[in-house]
């Protein structure tokens, strides 16, 4: 594994962001573009199943059932609707062999590629890969010494299957706590190529590694000196972020910070919730930095004491809606009717609420004005089912001009 500078990684990111004390005029760096994220990190690519990881491929979506695999019937509803909510990947338990044998089912009806956690037992790695998994995730410091490492790495080339090597801050190696006095963001990289050395003693480079962490500032801090010292694809994120909101927080500004230093390649928000809303959260960070996008984008303002309609229900109503409308287009939910048509100029369609009426407008010119509180949302509902309806005949007709 060619490895780079241990001083490359800071003297890159300071040409990127500036000397210390280099400042432009409100104190911002110099050398900063604040429009833009920094260029992604090179990388080798790898492929499970039919999707691109690494190299010049977009960060990919994943996440993990959490149903019994050994019921494969529950597991296979659970992957169809994280795959509806835009998960690219999915890494499903294996505990036991009957989970196993359960991979020959899920992973030929599955529309996503199958990743199988392995823990602790190689031959659960070689017959998941039997049984149609593109893919394991590993610990190879706790699959049963080198001999069921070599075992693990050849069934992985005889597949063609890659391997994500997965340390956590919680599996630290004895020696390495020791050494470093607990599990720092340089032990855990240390860890992680410890492990990756092992794989690669058997000729296997077909290699991903995730390093995760509770905290978002030991993960950030470990990617970044993973990140110069490897040119294997990284899998990024928090690990047991907490429930749906602690967890979008934590995630949103650990995996957020990781893709805006240009740091990862696939990634998964942790969340103690559905794992469809996992998808959800992922797609908005990628969208945020301006990565990827899916599905509209709603804008509604946080309401003020100028809002005089139910804007809450009004949003909520229009998000569920749009729920599974998978085209990327944007909507404005505005309480004032003064700013609102203005705020959200960019917006495809929109709405803006005031004292008794509101007003509906498309990129920013009103096309219907409306009187009373109850009609407004009505009214919006009327015309967006209208500006659906265009774009997908709009669609169709693009798609049968193509053709």
């Amino acid at each position: 594994m060619e490895q780079k500078s241990a001083d490359y990684e800071g003297d890159a990111l300071q040409e990127r962001m500036g000397r210390p004390g280099e400042t432009d005029g409100d104190g911002a760096f110099a050398s900063l573009d604040r429009t833009q994220i920094m260029p992604r990190r090179a990388s080798r690519m790898v492929r499970i199943g039919t999707v691109p990881v690494g190299g010049c491929a977009p960060v990919a979506v994943q996440s993990m059932t959490n149903t019994d695999t050994r019921d494969a019937e529950a597991t296979l509803a659970q992957i169809a609707r994280l795959a509806n909510a835009g998960c690219e990947i999915v890494r499903v338990a294996v505990p036991d062999q009957t989970a196993a044998q359960a991979l020959k089912i899920i992973c030929a009806k599955s529309p996503l590629p199958v990743v199988a956690d392995i823990h602790f037992d190689a031959r659960l790695a070689v017959a998941a890969l039997e049984n149609g998994a593109q893919a394991l995730r590993i610990n190879p410091g706790n699959i049963g010494g080198p001999a069921q490492v070599e075992r693990v790495a050849r069934a992985a080339l005889a597949h063609h299957a890659p391997i994500r090597v997965g340390v956590n801050s919680g599996s630290i190696e004895k020696e390495l706590f020791k050494r470093y006095g607990g599990p720092t963001p340089e032990a855990m990289v240390e860890s992680a190529l410890g492990h990756a050395r092992m794989l690669e003693a058997h000729g296997f480079h077909d290699i991903k590694i995730s390093l995760k962490s509770s905290s978002v500032l030991h993960t950030i801090a470990a990617y970044r000196l993973l990140a110069a010292r490897s040119e294997y694809p990284l899998h990024i994120g928090v690990t047991e972020a907490g429930t749906l909101m602690r967890g979008t927080v934590k995630s949103s500004v650990g995996i957020g910070t990781l893709l805006w230093l240009g740091i990862g390649d696939t990634l998964r928000v942790s969340l103690t919730a559905e794992p469809e809303k996992e998808a959800a959260v992922a797609w908005e960070i990628l969208r945020a930095l301006g990565l990827r996008a899916r599905g509209p984008e709603i804008i509604s303002c946080p309401t003020c004491g100028r809002t005089e309609v139910d804007l809450m229900d009004m949003a909520e109503a229009v998000e569920k809606r749009l729920a599974g409308v998978t085209d990327t287009f944007k909507v404005a939910i505005m309480g004032c009717v003064v700013n609102g048509p203005g705020e959200a100029r960019e917006a495809d369609i929109g709405v803006a609420g005031g004292r008794d009426k509101g007003v509906i407008f498309r990129r920013g010119q009103v096309i219907r004005a409306v009187h009373g509180r109850e009609a407004l949302l009505c009214a919006f509902m009327e015309e967006l089912e209208r500006f659906l309806a265009e774009r997908a005949q709009a669609g169709m007709d693009k798609h049968s001009g193509a053709s």
